[in-house]
Order: structure tokens, then sequence, then C-alpha cells
């Protein structure tokens, strides 16, 4: 029941990741990096908000934080 939620919570954490360091480095591709952590922080939020629990509500309340600043990139 959790596995496709720890895989999507796992997978964003790496691109979060990824993207902040590519961001801090000026990437040329800034744009096209936020875009897709964008797309993970979404379906990691809609998968984490199937769940009551309180660290999965949390999440998904970050990751909609996240897709929405990187949305404006």
């Amino acid at each position: 029941m959790m596995t496709d939620c720890i895989q999507l919570t796992s997978e964003c954490a790496v691109i979060c990741y990824a993207a902040a360091e590519l961001m801090s480095l000026g990437s040329s591709k800034v744009k096209e990096i936020a875009k897709l952590c964008a797309i993970m922080c979404d379906a990691c939020a809609d998968e984490c908000m199937k769940h009551t629990s309180e660290h999965c509500i949390e999440c998904a309340e970050a990751c909609t934080k996240c897709a929405d600043e990187c949305e404006i990139v």
C-alpha cells in the first residue's frame, strides 16, 4: 500500500536536491529542471494525500509548496 508513496517520496527528494544544486550553480537549464521538479513534486503530493499519517500530510504540503515555487521559475 505504501510502496508507491515511498518510491515517489524518494524520487522527489532526489530531484529536489539535484534541482537545488543545479540552480545554485547557475545552470542554463533552470527552467527545464524546475519544470521536472514541479511535476515530481505534484505526483508525490498527490500520492501522499491518499494517506492519513501526519508525515504524509506534511510531505504533501511541502511538495505542493515546492511545486508552486518551481512553476514560477
